[in-house]
């Protein structure tokens, strides 16, 4: 239960970024990503009046579509996954909204499809966009959305900086690029991405996109952290045991296979969404809040993990894979190598945890374990401190390990809130036992918005913090480079404790998993 007052409401806005009109362009607009996040999430920022007049909305895929048809599908894509139900079904809204987005037809490799695009940009001709209103007004800030798989990303890149359509500091406007995940599949082929990219948009204008990081109870770490006395003193190595980052699925790979199998866990999740929570958890408060000095702080997390060799990364890893079973509805999930796209042969993990150390000041020798899986009995993301136990006297010592630890838990999602837990007196007895306070956000806000929203208005605000830099990129992919040939090293039916991949049942607890492949004597006191 969350308890209300009148303290104080303190607004952190006033030198707050703000959204600005802008050319929309959405590369891939025919594709599963930009009809079931990028324009609900637009038309949801509508509805809530966020987003900025005169922005106008360009769809650019192969297909042979109209303005008026795409506008049409992308009509039926909003009605089913915008968060507003009632409001989104209002013909008005939706006719005032569909004004603004219009159609180009683009093949992101012929050089000769990006002509309309300069002509739109550069020569602002406004006849590029048919029905574009007389009254309206072309904005001079452009901002490309590359929702298309990652070959594409210096393709589409390149053809833009070649016909002009670049960052250019003589325009009148800004140019940004937004690229999803992944960004590359190693350290390496992240340096070449970003040295590509950097051939023609600034650092400055390339906005890496992690969704977990627009995420409010993701957002919420630094709030927390730094905005409560009774926290901040303890949230170091003096108190906190170690901390647990888990993200677990209860779905299989899906339609995923071809991009998966050549992946896996470590890479599709430990490298950004986890390693991002991890920096979010333990880094040092920031000079300001300005997005740099932010993300200053999280390189230096990353650079204060030390690079193991490969015994010691084995013993602090470890990756299954799961085989057929029945999810939590009670469907039937086939095995992992069965899936569609998948060898039959392949050695991918769908479930992976490394703990690591963070060798500075504040977190040396404090275990921190990132964890992920699919396939599993639940779903749920959530960060876990577990402080030190009470000294051995009084209860510690009548007690033992029945004491239960403190523990401070940040759930993500579901059930968006924090959980403290704490030794109590049973009433009427003479025991103990824990119990917690619970804070959830559901239970104090109606407004609480899709990740991808906030992460729009921030790309058109100029606001960085919450996109990845590409030194932030390179540094969490050499963490899993050394995990990826660490693993290589050794046979994949080998124990799991030397590195080999445990098969587990579909539908399997994490509980249960854990006890079969984390809970062993080589991650005993591991720091």
């Amino acid at each position: 239960m969350n308890i209300a007052d009148d303290s104080p409401y303190c607004r952190l806005d006033t030198t707050r970024f703000s959204p600005e009109p802008a050319l929309f362009f959405v590369f891939g607009a025919s594709g599963d990503l930009a009809s079931r996040k990028i324009f609900p999430a637009l038309y949801d920022l509508y509805l809530e009046k966020q987003l900025p007049v005169g922005l106008l909305m360009i769809g650019a895929a192969r297909r042979e579509y109209s303005t008026e048809q795409f506008r049409e599908i992308m009509r039926t894509s909003c009605m089913a996954h915008s968060r507003h139900k009632a409001e989104a079904l209002h013909d008005e809204a939706w006719h005032d909204f569909s004004q603004r987005i219009f159609y180009l037809r683009n093949d992101v490799e012929d050089t000769g499809s990006y002509a309309t695009i300069r002509k739109l940009v550069v020569e602002r001709d406004r006849s590029v966009l048919a029905g574009l209103g007389p009254g309206a007004e072309l904005p001079e800030n452009t901002l490309y959305y590359l929702a298309v798989t990652p070959e594409f990303f210096p393709v589409i890149a390149e053809n833009l900086g070649r016909s002009g359509c670049g960052s250019d500091a003589s325009s009148q406007g800004w140019r940004r690029l937004v690229v999803e995940k992944p960004y590359g599949k190693d350290q390496q082929s992240a340096a070449r991405l970003t040295e590509s990219l950097h051939r023609w948009f600034e650092e400055r204008d390339i906005y890496r996109i992690d969704h977990y990081l627009g995420k409010e109870a993701v957002q919420n770490l630094l709030h927390f952290r730094f905005a409560n006395t009774i926290f901040e003193p303890v949230w170091n190595r003096n108190y906190i045991d170690r901390i647990e980052i888990t993200v677990v699925e209860q779905e299989g790979i899906g339609t995923r296979g071809g991009y998966y199998d050549g992946f896996g866990a470590a890479r599709d999740m430990l490298q950004n969404h986890l390693t991002q929570l991890l920096c979010l958890t333990v880094m040092e408060p920031p000079a300001s809040l300005s997005p740099e000095h932010i993300r200053d702080e999280k390189v230096k997390v990353l650079r204060a993990i030390p690079e193991y060799s490969k015994e010691q990364i084995l013993a602090r890893a470890r990756r299954g894979q799961y085989m057929a079973g029945t999810d939590a509805q009670g469907r039937a999930v086939p095995d992992y190598r069965a899936e569609h796209k998948v060898r039959p042969d392949s050695a991918t993990e769908t479930y992976a945890s490394l703990t690591l150390s963070v060798e500075n000041w504040r977190f040396s020798d404090v275990p921190i374990t990132l964890r992920t899986g699919k396939a599993l009995a639940e779903k749920y993301s959530e960060i876990v401190l577990y402080f030190k136990r009470p000294p051995s006297a009084l209860f510690a010592a009548l007690c033992g390990d029945r004491l239960a630890t403190n523990s401070l838990t940040v759930r993500i999602q579901p059930d968006e809130g924090i959980w403290l837990s704490f030794n109590a007196k049973v009433p009427g007895e003479p025991a103990i036992r824990s119990n917690s306070l619970r804070f959830s956000y559901r239970e104090v806000t109606d407004y609480f918005p899709e990740a991808y929203e906030r992460l729009i208005l921030d790309a058109l605000s100029g606001d960085s913090t919450l996109f990845i830099r590409a030194d932030e990129s390179e540094l969490a992919w050499k963490v899993i480079d050394r995990l990826e040939a660490a693993w290589a090293s050794v046979e994949s039916g080998s124990n799991p404790e030397e590195g080999g991949l445990l098969r587990y049942s579909a539908g399997t607890s994490l509980k249960a998993l854990r006890h079969q492949i984390e809970e062993s004597p080589r991650l005993e006191g591991i720091s």
